[in-house]
């Protein structure tokens, strides 16, 4: 068996608002109620993001979900419609852009605890063979 990662922990202020959030976006399950101490979403069939409340400070996070050209147009289509700002490139001003440099679309957006999302369409870091 390959190996796989499973689950990752998503440090939050309001794990059930931002679980649902990022599920909304995506358009992927969540959690009907809390798992433990977890709210969680479900990516796909092998990739779960454990919600997890925190008072302390947390390091801030990248996410990045590579998906299909229609999956990309569905989630952009939600980003828009619910006013979120978003960029083209990691970091800077929300310049409200896709950004095309690598032969396929990658947006950027920061949700409400500060963690950068990404959706890409074409993997720069690992071309799929």
């Amino acid at each position: 068996m390959p190996i796989e990662l499973d689950h990752f922990i998503v440090p939050s202020r309001d794990k059930a608002k931002a679980a649902k959030m990022l599920a909304d976006l995506l358009g992927v399950r969540s959690a009907p109620a809390q798992l433990g101490p977890f709210h969680s979403v479900y990516v796909n069939g092998g990739l779960t993001l454990d919600f997890v409340d925190s008072e302390e400070a947390f390091p801030i996070h990248h996410y990045c979900f590579r998906v299909s050209e229609e999956e990309f147009d569905r989630i952009f289509s939600r980003i828009k419609a619910a006013n979120i700002p978003y960029r083209s490139t990691p970091h800077g001003p929300m310049d409200m852009k896709i950004n095309t440099d690598h032969g396929g679309r990658i947006v950027y957006w920061t949700e409400p605890d500060g963690h950068y999302w990404e959706i890409l369409t074409v993997s720069y870091a690992r071309r799929v063979e």
